[in-house]
């Protein structure tokens, strides 16, 4: 043993390795996910109380022997339950919730899609590693996209009509009386359209660097018939077109930029004088050590796949991260001319920031 070596604590390795079989379970468990959302087994057991394997298979047209298979993993990870006396599985109406129920505020399998994408673009991601180079969004899988949506979708219809607009001073006047608003970073369009849905006097525009986001967002709105007052449009969040906007948003893509600071500053160049600007990010402390806890884990492995990537590949490269707090966002802002920012909102999941010139 070297003098550097330290000694090998047995019980401290035995709780690690059951740490990570659960880490393997959970590993598993999420292409399960994603197996139940798209077959629709999760719908199926929704409200149905206790079901045999041979029901759910029937009810879902797939076969027993697998659905049987799917069940008992399913159940040795709690997401449902299981009597042995009648041989059934009940899907808890808790759990229904985060997974059948695409209405509900809590529901998860889009990030389990954003998940499959991170597996499938690893090896991308890999050799960034070792180049230095970025992995810009529109490099991903087609899964990124659709399951992004779908993720963010119940956060914002949860809290930004009825929490984030209204603590935004007189910003909820404007949009009820009509407003010029600008969508930065908007992807598929789904916070631009709950706008429109909610404001209809008002007018939006959605940018986003990345045209196939922009074709599914024109389609979106189209099909909810909110054409008249949303159009989107490919630009990027430095050169955007328009100006004397009253509203400008940012929903969960700042840090992702390469260049913030010179985003911020176009912001800045197209608001109206008494114009507000509306950063979303991932809830952060600003200290390493304050974030090292589930939802800091959770943010820290996104934005080692997806954010930082992202940033890297833009001009600049500045790699805020997804956890770059709010100390940092509020410095770069008041560089880039905003005289007054403030935490206006917040959920475990975000932090929503007010910007003013």
């Amino acid at each position: 043993m070297s003098a550097t070596a330290q000694p090998l604590n047995e019980a401290k390795l035995h709780e690690f390795v059951m740490k990570a079989v659960g880490e393997m379970g959970a590993a598993m468990n999420a292409v399960l996910i994603l197996m139940g959302d798209k077959l629709g087994l999760y719908k199926a057991m929704a409200g149905a109380g206790p079901m045999t394997s041979p029901e759910l298979a029937a009810k879902t047209k797939t076969t027993e022997r697998y659905v049987r298979e799917w069940l008992s993993a399913q159940a040795a990870g709690g997401f449902v339950t299981y009597d042995a006396a009648s041989q059934k599985f009940t899907l808890p109406p808790e759990q229904a919730m985060a997974l059948a129920n695409e209405q509900s505020p809590v529901f998860l399998p889009g990030f389990f899609q954003m998940l499959q994408s991170c597996f499938i673009d690893e090896p991308k991601i890999s050799e960034a590693f070792r180049s230095g180079s970025g992995v810009g969004w529109h490099e991903h899988h087609h899964e990124l996209f659709v399951g992004t949506e779908r993720f963010f979708r119940p956060n914002y219809r949860a809290h930004l009509i009825e929490e984030w607009i209204p603590a935004l001073g007189d910003t909820e006047a404007k949009l009820k009386s009509g407003a010029k608003v600008a969508d930065v970073g908007c992807g598929l369009g789904t916070s631009t359209m709950l706008m429109a849905e909610a404001y209809p006097k008002s007018t939006f525009v959605g940018f986003d660097y990345h045209p196939g986001s922009i074709e599914m967002a024109n389609q979106a709105a189209a099909k909810a018939g909110v054409s008249d007052r949303v159009k989107f449009d490919v630009a990027k969040a430095k050169d955007y077109p328009g100006k004397n906007y009253d509203f400008v948003a940012f929903f969960d893509c700042l840090h992702d930029m390469g260049d913030p600071e010179g985003a911020a500053k176009h912001v800045r160049s197209t608001l109206e004088s008494n114009g507000t600007w509306m950063i979303v990010e991932p809830y952060a402390n600003d200290k390493l050590e304050d974030n090292l806890n589930p939802i800091g884990r959770l943010f820290y492995g996104a934005s080692t796949m997806l954010c930082t990537p992202a940033s890297l590949s833009q001009e600049v490269a500045l790699a805020l991260g997804a956890q770059a707090g709010e100390g940092r966002l509020s410095k770069l802002l008041k560089s880039a001319g905003f005289s007054r920012v403030r935490r206006a909102a917040e959920t475990p999941f975000n932090i929503v920031l007010e910007a003013r010139p």
